[in-house]
């Protein structure tokens, strides 16, 4: 589509930072298989915790909540939806357990877009796996509760066969492998949402085609760090830079680099994190007490006891409790609420 048009892609100039970027994320990715032969029992709890993380605040970007027990056991599937929000969050789940299981066998065609779409709204009685059938404008509330349209995105009509070029000039631009993956996955990810092909679920499945874009093209970061996390931490960023960058789009006159800059900071943010926390762990020789600083630093909401103990099922709740007593000392967390269910937060420096 507009983003991968020979004539639009001719006149990109990419700035040093995000040369500097791409170079830095390569950099880490060839540290990835050595984490995963060192500590592999320790990247295990950093890989439910992400799987929670990336379910939980996607979908709350989306404005879909549920509590926070509710999610976790929707999450462990311990427990079917009670309610729509609970649906929404299943079909997350689900997808993104079949990306992390089985993206070396997912073949990424408009086709396969489909599926995962229809199985993201298979438990919310919505209709999944299809094409939009009416107009869906991007619009947002403004303070006098006036709406205010941000974006017109393809019609309806035009939307299958803009689907279908998308993944052929991806699919083409990858095989000639003259523009890096980590400049085309961006790419892609704009135009699929400029496109905004599904009448629901939208933002949800440009999160989840990006972890997957990452997969295929050896960055498995998303398995052990959520960048559904950090883009929630940074959602001002995200709405801005996706805002920008779409602009124009429609007539192949938009700027893609403050997306693209974005979308791979977001990815190095993540690179880094894991690397820290890797580090942590290897030094400490995988002490318990690291795999509950790890769960701490990646809750992003308040938290309690219970949802650590869930985060590292090998740690005693008696010795987190006695964790963040030290904590609290030492100005890093403070209580929100007492008693059996007390509630914890994280102290920023």
């Amino acid at each position: 589509m507009k983003s991968f048009a020979p004539t639009y892609l001719e006149k990109i100039v990419l700035p040093q930072r995000l040369v500097t970027s791409i170079r830095q994320i390569g950099e880490h990715k060839g540290k990835q298989e050595l984490y995963q032969q060192q500590a592999p029992e320790m990247l295990e709890n950093l890989r439910q915790v992400a799987m929670i993380q990336s379910t939980e605040s996607s979908n709350r970007l989306e404005g879909i909540v549920a509590d926070e027990k509710r999610i976790w056991a929707l999450v462990a599937e311990k427990t079917a939806p009670a309610n729509r929000s609970e649906a929404e969050i299943a079909g997350y789940r689900d997808v993104l357990n079949t990306i992390h299981a089985s993206y070396d066998h997912i073949p990424f065609t408009d086709g396969v877009v489909l599926q995962l779409h229809r199985d993201l709204m298979k438990y919310s009685g919505k209709e999944g796996g299809r094409w939009k059938s009416s107009a869906n404008e991007i619009t947002e509330t403004l303070p006098d509760g006036s709406k205010n349209i941000r974006f017109v995105p393809v019609a309806p009509h035009q939307t299958p066969e803009a689907m279908r070029m998308l993944h052929d000039r991806y699919s083409e631009l990858i095989r000639q492998q003259e523009w890096d993956p980590l400049l085309l996955i961006p790419f892609y990810v704009l135009d699929f949402l400029c496109i905004h092909p599904f009448l629901d679920g939208n933002g949800r499945m440009a999160r989840l085609l990006t972890v997957l874009l990452l997969y295929h093209n050896g960055y498995e970061v998303g398995r052990y760090i959520s960048l559904e996390r950090i883009v929630e931490q940074t959602k001002e960023s995200y709405y801005d830079t996706l805002y920008v960058s779409s602009q124009g789009w429609h007539q192949g006159k938009h700027d893609i680099l403050p997306w693209t800059e974005y979308l791979l900071g977001t990815i190095l943010a993540a690179y880094r994190e894991f690397e820290g926390r890797f580090g942590r762990i290897s030094s400490g020789a995988g002490s318990k007490t690291d795999m509950v600083l790890n769960a701490i630093e990646g809750m992003v909401a308040d938290f309690s006891v219970a949802d650590l103990a869930r985060a590292c099922p090998m740690v005693s709740q008696d010795m987190i409790r006695h964790l963040l007593a030290k904590l609290r000392k030492e100005g890093k967390v403070e209580p929100v609420s007492m008693g059996r269910f007390a509630k914890w937060r994280k102290l920023t420096a």
